[in-house]
């Protein structure tokens, strides 16, 4: 799948103030990330808040990206969980030809040994008619999928064609990247480790600050993969600050704050998660201001 190089992101999912969702906010934000420059959308991950969603607002979110998205960019879906039986039935029933990927996340909650998670993604390899992306994220998972296990799927199974490597370890990514084929995406899932998984000879990233800033961001990916170092690491440190502040409660209480000051959405978020608070905001309107030029 060339359509994983460069810069993809992990969208929001807008509510109004009655906790529905706001379809003509996340049109606009879909809108926001084409006209900056993004690569690829990834729908209902995490950030996404997709744990809340139920099965009918799932396909609203789906369906109202779809239609503003109309073709343009490559579009991936998050489909995961910890229980391998509901994943599979998922992954199978999936029809849509609007998507060219599932993203699927490493069993949380469970711990399952490297072995469980292999037999996992084994499981559902064997049902998916689409090309499948890892995801490791191991503080929010409780376990790491090691590089060995990654790189046992990837030679084994010819649709699992990537992994979103959020370890955030960079000797983790790197023997990934040096152990898998040329044709095996490996996708920074952390904005700060971005930009040194594209110098190690990533693909990219699937980000979340990119949606806010999606001008910047992918031009800094863009001159990464290019090897322009000099100019890449210097949009990376005028971003720096943001990327800490979007997370300093949480995601994706954070990046909302930057949408807000945007002027593309609110801040509300489903609980158990809450919206950030006032002077975060600050902080955050702060940083983006001197952004919003750019990206006008």
């Amino acid at each position: 799948m060339k359509e994983l190089v460069g810069t993809g992101v992990a969208l929001v999912t807008p509510f109004k103030n009655d906790f529905s969702i706001d379809t003509e906010a996340l049109s606009r934000i879909v809108n926001y990330c084409i006209d900056g420059g993004i690569d690829y959308l990834v729908v209902l991950g995490t950030t996404g808040e997709s744990v809340t969603l139920n099965k009918a607002e799932k396909l609203l979110v789906m369906d109202t990206i779809v239609k503003a998205n109309a073709g343009r960019l490559p579009l991936i879906l998050g489909i995961g969980g910890n229980s391998t039986h509901r994943v599979v039935h998922e992954v199978k029933a999936f029809q849509s030809d609007d998507f060219d990927g599932i993203l699927s996340v490493s069993p949380y909650y469970n711990k399952p040994t490297q072995e469980g998670i292999y037999q996992h993604f084994k499981a559902i390899s064997e049902v998916s008619k689409k090309p499948i992306i890892l995801y490791n994220v191991p503080p929010r998972t409780g376990s790491n999928m090691l590089p060995e296990t990654v790189l046992r799927l990837a030679n084994d199974f010819e649709n699992i064609v990537g992994i979103k490597e959020a370890s955030g370890d960079l000797k983790q990514i790197v023997e990934i990247i040096h152990g898998a084929s040329s044709e095996f995406h490996v996708i920074s899932g952390n904005d700060d480790t971005a930009l040194e998984t594209v110098f190690q000879g990533g693909s990219g990233v699937i980000s979340v600050i990119g949606q806010g800033l999606p001008t910047t961001f992918s031009q800094m990916i863009r001159l990464g993969l290019n090897g322009n170092r000099k100019e890449a690491l210097a949009l990376e440190e005028r971003m720096a600050k943001g990327m800490e502040l979007i997370f300093e409660e949480g995601n994706p209480a954070g990046i909302k704050a930057v949408f807000e000051t945007l002027q593309l959405s609110n801040t509300v978020v489903r609980l158990p998660l809450v919206e950030a608070t006032s002077p975060l905001k600050e902080k955050i309107a702060s940083f983006v201001k001197p952004f919003m030029e750019v990206h006008a």
